[in-house]
């Protein structure tokens, strides 16, 4: 999802002759396969009243194809925004007449999508389905230790919503009372506040806490975003440092009735593949053969019973997705010492 909003967002920015375009720099064919096959990203979303399905295909000397088409969810009828080939692109009647005027300017190596966003047009099309990719929340690995992230994002959340950080620091059973922000130099600093047995408080820097306090933060600082603004949200690895209860009470969040935020996350942890908390076809598995090669499946794919444990079944095989482990046995004998 990085690269993909990358390319959209650089893709017009090449400058001089040698500059690297976006298409290249984020061209990353298979690597065990003599033949680079083109990479293609697709993405639907709904923007408004509208099913929006945008895509492209592209190696590192251009684009080979891009398409938009646009979903009325009153009518279900589908229209045709623009097609486009290494030959031409062609484009709907919804945009024709605007954008005619400019098809033969799109270089080979730039979007569609990212030069009409840049015109000044009457429709609105492109410009929305833009922002709307750029609106998605991709959440960087290891994001917890990046320092900068809290002091971008709490000093705010400290000042406006206070209360509600506390309450969900207290829910999640940190220990932490309050937070306090003080600027040490050019360094903003957190403190934050703890009773003690004997009724006493005591306070400790807020890099002092356990990683998965402050993963928890920033995590619902950055939830919290996303479900108020009905944004989609990308996270690696959500369960790391996180108690089970806790990644559970994380994704609960999105639940929110009054929200139409998403959240895609991958995951080793299977204490919550239960159909209590998820629907079959919200769960996805990732295959990996013995060359390489991933495949991605979900597992309403499958036929499974009523009364089926889906992390039973996971962790037996049966859906995929496991890594292939044969016997190993570390053996033991002598010591051999460098002389």
């Amino acid at each position: 999802m990085d690269y993909f909003q990358s390319i959209i967002r650089k893709s017009l920015n090449n400058v001089g002759i040698d500059a690297e375009t976006a298409i290249d720099e984020y061209y990353f064919p298979f690597s065990f396969e003599a033949n680079e096959e083109n990479s293609e990203f697709q993405i639907v979303e709904i923007l408004g009243e509208f099913e929006y399905t945008y895509g492209f295909e592209y190696n590192a000397e251009c684009v080979v194809s891009e398409w938009l088409y646009r979903k009325s969810l009153k009518t279900n009828r589908q229209t045709t925004i623009f097609e486009r080939t290494t030959e031409a692109a062609v484009f709907g009647p919804v945009v024709r007449q605007e954008c005619d005027l400019y098809k033969e300017q799109i270089p080979a190596e730039t979007l569609v999508m990212s030069f009409f966003n840049k015109l000044k047009l009457k429709t609105d099309i492109f410009r929305n389905v833009y922002a709307g990719i750029m609106n998605i929340s991709v959440v960087p690995s290891g994001f917890w230790e990046r320092q900068s992230i809290l002091e971008r994002e709490l000093p705010e959340m400290l000042f406006e919503k206070k209360k509600e950080l506390l309450e969900f620091l207290n829910a999640i059973d940190t220990g932490i009372q309050n937070i306090i922000c003080e600027e040490n130099g050019q360094n903003m600093e957190f403190i934050t506040e703890h009773k003690g047995r004997d009724g006493k408080n005591y306070t400790l820097n807020l890099l002092s806490e356990s990683e998965g306090t402050i993963k928890s933060i920033v995590l619902f600082i950055v939830a919290r975003k996303a479900i108020l603004n009905n944004k989609s949200m990308f996270v690696d690895e959500l369960n790391i440092k996180l108690h089970p209860l806790l990644l559970k009470f994380v994704i609960d969040l999105f639940y929110n009735q009054n929200s139409a935020a998403q959240l895609i996350y991958t995951t080793h942890d299977t204490t919550l593949m239960d159909k209590k908390f998820f629907r079959r076809d919200q769960i996805w598995f990732v295959q990996k053969d013995e060359y390489g090669y991933s495949t991605l499946s979900a597992l309403s794919d499958y036929k499974i019973r009523a009364d089926a444990s889906f992390e039973k079944d996971y962790l037996a095989g049966v859906y995929g997705g496991i890594p292939f482990l044969k016997e190993f046995e570390m053996k033991t004998g002598e010591s051999h010492g460098l002389g």
